[in-house]
């Protein structure tokens, strides 16, 4: 509590966060109850958005969801439809600038993709599964840098790790960094080499940045739908290069390049 205390005071990164999620929370509230009067003046429109539907939604025990709830699930949605994409599609650009073969195989996948479409004509479903070698890479990235630390479990039974005894009950903290560096299961685990993602790829359960089991995280395709959309696009246009060479990452709260990855782009030559 002393340790939580001191480190919201005035000028700390924990008191600067707390303020913000306030700010941010109250201004989605008031959102909400602006929506909350646009759908009782319209009372017969259907939920449209994500908002009008949490307000006309229930919980398990038949009761509406308060102004506080859905502002706080918000917030949560931002976080990990937003932030943790866009970090992981910095990383991919800042990989792909200190391993040109590997770019270049990248931008050889596109274009061939990109050569089969009409122009303007966008891309569907059946190219980005074409993308087998751009989404190794992309998943080499989230091994190496994955965007979520890692997540709480809640034993369900006494069970011993390491030598030491885990009771039932007892909130176990894992980490994914930890097993996506396990040379047991990636050899030479410091090594960005997408071609670990060959194949059936590794064994179950050891390349976790969306989780695993049944609550895996929910937005792995969207997350996969953007990071492809994007590679497409940026990748058939340009070729970059560092503006910050020795640039360096930091890890909290999400792994990403210090300056946000300034970069020169190239466009190809006709």
């Amino acid at each position: 509590m002393h340790y939580i205390l001191r480190h919201r005071q005035s000028g700390t990164a924990l008191n600067r966060a707390i303020k913000t999620s306030k700010l941010m929370r109250e201004e989605f509230e008031s959102m909400i109850r602006q929506r909350k009067i646009d759908l009782s003046v319209h009372s017969s429109s259907s939920a449209k958005d994500f908002v009008s539907h949490m307000l006309l939604a229930t919980d398990d025990g038949g009761q509406f969801y308060s102004e506080a709830d859905i502002a706080c699930i918000l917030v949560g949605l931002l976080q990990g439809s937003y932030t943790t994409v866009h970090n992981t599609i910095t990383n991919i650009m800042m990989y792909l600038t200190e391993f040109p073969d590997v770019y270049n195989s990248v931008l050889r996948e596109q274009k061939e993709i990109a050569d089969l479409k009409e122009p303007n004509n966008i891309l569907c479903w059946d190219d980005l599964k074409k993308m087998k070698y751009s989404w190794q890479v992309a998943c080499e990235v989230l091994r190496l840098k994955p965007p979520v630390h890692g997540a709480f479990k809640e034993a369900i039974t006494d069970f011993n790790y390491a030598g030491y005894t885990i009771p039932k009950g007892w909130k176990i903290h894992w980490i994914a960094h930890a097993t996506h560096k396990n040379p047991e299961y990636f050899p030479d685990p410091d090594k960005f080499d997408p071609s670990r993602f060959q194949g059936d790829g590794p064994a179950a359960y050891t390349f976790v940045p969306f989780g695993g089991g049944a609550h895996m995280c929910p937005g792995t395709e969207y997350a996969r739908l953007a990071i492809l959309i994007f590679l497409h696009n940026v990748v058939n246009k340009y070729r970059w290069e560092k503006q910050i060479p020795d640039e360096k990452v930091l890890h909290y709260p999400y792994p990403r390049p210090a300056h946000g990855l300034p970069v020169h782009l190239y466009p190809h030559k006709p």
